[in-house]
């Protein structure tokens, strides 16, 4: 998923919509990316696309501050997607949205302790941490 993710990155798309629903296997086992209706073409940085957009489990801090993203918002996404298969739920889950959303942007991750090293780590290489205000 990570590769599709740079090769979308290195034709300045950013993808804005990656959850589990969206991701399809297919008959070789390969990971497929679909549904790309909000994707953005010429994201060149990290501000430029400005719409409120995207699934609001999977949402990154800076789509929900509306203040401008880009291609890291893919890679919060990711994390936080690699989280939910891993522990069942999505890392910031709420039934109140307004709840959820200041958990993402204000709570720091709680990864239980039958996680691997090396999971913890991919999850925070792929942003899943809060940005310092």
């Amino acid at each position: 998923m990570a590769m599709a993710i740079s090769y979308l990155h290195q034709n300045a798309i950013i993808y804005r919509d990656l959850k589990p629903e969206n991701v399809l296997v297919d008959k070789d086992g390969y990971l497929k990316l679909t549904d790309f209706g909000l994707s953005k073409q010429d994201i060149f940085d990290n501000f430029s696309a400005m719409s409120f957009c995207g699934t609001p489990e999977y949402l990154a801090p800076e789509t929900i501050d509306n203040k401008g993203h880009g291609k890291a918002v893919d890679w919060w996404s990711l994390g936080a997607i690699t989280y939910e298969i891993l522990v069942g739920i999505p890392p910031f889950y709420s039934k109140d949205r307004d709840k959820m959303f200041k958990n993402i942007q204000n709570v720091n991750v709680k990864y239980p302790s039958y996680l691997s090293k090396e999971s913890i780590d991919f999850m925070k290489v792929k942003s899943l941490t809060v940005k310092s205000k």
